[in-house]
């Protein structure tokens, strides 16, 4: 029989999860944890978002964790750089966040350079305390650079792209595609493109939605209902002079008479 190899604590086998991450933060989703090595998001790290549009989904999929990232360091910043849009207060602040502690970054429209270089600013800032970089265009060697950033300084550091970045070689540690699906609970298709540890067959479905928020939007469509059948007209009993079938009876009877 052939020797089995020694097992060392320290040393990550590429068919398991990387147990060994030495800082994570809670994502806010059990599944979500469940699949990503150390439980969480890694800090001191580059985490790469694909999404097919830009200012649809990311806050849904990191919100849970920058609010508890937030409650955990107060008075520290959350830095956006490159923001598609502006982030909606009323939104966000039911999702926890304090909008008080957002710094929105922006650059003229196609000034790459000018967002990874506020982009690597803030990652070394002692006041920041996670980094959100809306780079499309960026190259692996700059996100290379950013990567070190983050593990240098240990900040949460997510960089958003588009999916056509998929094939690209990339220095993440961790890659995720985020697509959205039909789903009152607003729920979420997250794809684990690359992680420390086996390929992931199959998306997980996460619901995205606060609790509070989704019982809002559920009384406003059913009221939205209610008020739809009020105003729809009722049927007319069968024996109604009145009623279409009577009409149709009478227009074959004078067909058969002719």
């Amino acid at each position: 029989m052939p020797t089995p190899l020694p097992v060392f604590a320290d040393v990550w086998r590429a068919d398991a999860v990387d147990q060994a991450v030495a800082h994570t933060l809670d994502t806010g989703y059990a599944a979500l944890n469940a699949v990503l090595p150390g439980g969480g998001w890694p800090q001191g790290a580059l985490v790469e978002v694909l999404q097919p549009q830009a200012g649809q989904h990311e806050w849904g999929l990191v919100a849970p964790a920058l609010a508890g990232l937030q409650a955990a360091s107060p008075g520290k910043l959350l830095v956006l750089a490159g923001a598609p849009c502006q982030p909606f207060g009323a939104a966000l602040a039911a999702r926890q966040l304090d909008m008080n502690r957002l710094l929105c970054v922006r650059a003229a429209r196609g000034d790459g350079p000018a967002l990874l270089w506020a982009t690597r600013e803030a990652l070394q800032c002692a006041d920041v305390a996670a980094v959100l970089a809306w780079l499309p265009d960026v190259r692996s060697t700059h996100l290379r650079r950013l990567q070190m950033a983050a593990q240098a300084h240990n900040k949460l550091l997510f960089v958003f792209r588009t999916p056509r970045a998929q094939h690209e070689s990339s220095p993440a540690p961790l890659r995720l595609l985020v697509e959205g699906a039909a789903s009152e609970a607003g729920t979420l298709s997250v794809h684990v493109l690359k992680r420390r540890g086996p390929p992931l067959d199959a998306p997980l479905l996460l619901d995205s939605l606060p609790p509070r928020l989704a019982a809002l939007l559920a009384a406003s469509r059913e009221r939205v209902r209610r008020r739809r059948d009020e105003l729809a007209p009722l049927p007319l009993p069968l024996h109604s002079p009145d009623h279409p079938v009577h009409a149709l009876l009478d227009r074959i009877a004078h067909l058969d008479h002719h």
